[in-house]
């Protein structure tokens, strides 16, 4: 894989007289990435994980409808900050507008990476062999000609790309992978984390990937004065949290889900769901999932946490 410095322009200061009479300054966290590359290569699999980190894609977008689509996206009440759109022999009319897209960009503030995808000549003619489709490029010739002229044809944009990734024998989950490495880095911080609490009364989640059982801790239901309330309230949290026994529990979880997400990410899946569930899901599987969240964040994981069963106060849910 070669990669370059990233296209990060200065934004124009907003005093600059000239400046305000131009373009709507984007966001300052938005950014555009160009996915392009052999036919063959990878570009549809590169497009979903790209989505899947969460970028807005678009495939097969002319280079020349770029501009007025950052324009709108980088506009007031915009919640998209990161555009990725897929460029291909498909529209190899617009191919000379580029330049001026990049220029463009570049006197908007916006930054922008290309990622090009590649594979030798005899992988691509595997893939396409295996696939029993033409070449965009064959028009009746030989599947290598159609090969050759699109190479030639992407040659500049390949010169010019920030992320060059090379998929000759790559399944699918290692191009994954290898994009999660290029655009957000390796290891454990590649994984997103949803923590939620349930009540087992109320039936056990089918959709996680942990399911953690902390009934054996004491309940809160049984002190009148936590009764009404749940485990986000500092009082619950408190009693739940300050026995040895939820401790001990924290501590030795933490870092078996962490010795997993470490497996996690070498294996291409990036997203995990944890379930924490007590009788009822009011009191200790919410003040548990809670603290459980910051001991994963403070090892330096993204985690959002929820309570399934908050919503419901049945009488006597929680014995």
């Amino acid at each position: 894989m070669a990669a370059t410095a990233q296209h990060n322009p200065t934004d124009p200061s907003p005093q600059d007289p000239a400046t305000s009479q131009s373009a709507p300054q984007p966001a300052q966290d938005f950014e555009v990435l160009l996915i392009t590359g052999m036919s063959g290569a990878g570009r549809s699999r590169a497009a979903d994980a790209v989505e899947d980190i969460g970028w807005y894609v678009v495939d097969n977008l002319p280079p020349n409808m770029l501009v007025p689509l950052v324009d709108m996206m980088t506009s007031s009440g915009s919640k998209v900050h990161k555009l990725a759109t897929v460029v291909d022999v498909r529209t190899r009319g617009y191919f000379d507008d580029l330049a001026e897209v990049f220029n463009h960009l570049d006197d908007l503030g916006v930054k922008y990476r290309i990622l090009f995808l590649d594979a030798s000549d005899s992988e691509l003619i595997k893939r396409y062999e295996s696939v029993r489709r033409p070449h965009p490029l064959q028009r009746g010739r030989r599947l290598i000609d159609g090969i050759k002229e699109e190479r030639e044809l992407l040659s500049g944009l390949r010169d010019r790309a920030d992320v060059v990734i090379d998929t000759t024998g790559m399944s699918v989950h290692q191009l994954s992978t290898k994009l999660y490495d290029s655009l957000l880095g390796s290891g454990p911080s590649t994984v997103t984390v949803h923590i939620f609490s349930f009540g087992f009364k109320y039936g056990i989640p089918l959709d996680a990937d942990f399911v953690a059982d902390v009934r054996f801790l004491p309940n809160p239901y049984w002190v009148p004065a936590l009764r009404e309330m749940t485990g986000l309230d500092k009082p619950v949290s408190d009693y739940v949290l300050q026995s040895d026994d939820a401790q001990k529990f924290l501590a030795s979880y933490t870092d078996a889900i962490m010795t997993a997400i470490e497996g996690y990410a070498r294996e291409d899946k990036h997203y995990v769901t944890i379930a924490v569930g007590c009788t009822g899901g009011q009191h200790r599987s919410v003040a548990m999932s809670e603290e459980l969240a910051r001991r994963l964040r403070a090892n330096g994981l993204t985690v959002s946490v929820s309570a399934r069963e908050l919503g419901r106060r049945d009488k006597h849910q929680d014995k």
